[in-house]
């Protein structure tokens, strides 16, 4: 469905004059601000997570004690 939609406004700018060369630069350029709009959802959607990952190590580097090592030979 949704390609029929594509074809339907790709048809209409060229009957309103727009050259195919314009609507392919327009077309990659959308498919970038696309890319990386949806890359910065992911990483606002995982950013929560690496956080408390990132201070769940650093607890536990801080709480963990420290042995002396064993000379085993």
């Amino acid at each position: 469905m949704e390609i029929l939609f594509v074809l339907g406004f790709f048809f209409m700018l060229l009957l309103t004059g727009i050259s195919v060369f314009g609507i392919l630069a327009a077309l990659v350029v959308a498919t970038g601000v696309m890319f990386f709009g949806g890359m910065l959802a992911v990483v606002i959607k995982m950013l929560p997570w690496l956080v408390l990952a990132v201070v769940v190590v650093w607890l536990y580097r801080a709480n963990k004690k420290s042995t002396p090592k064993v000379n085993r030979w």
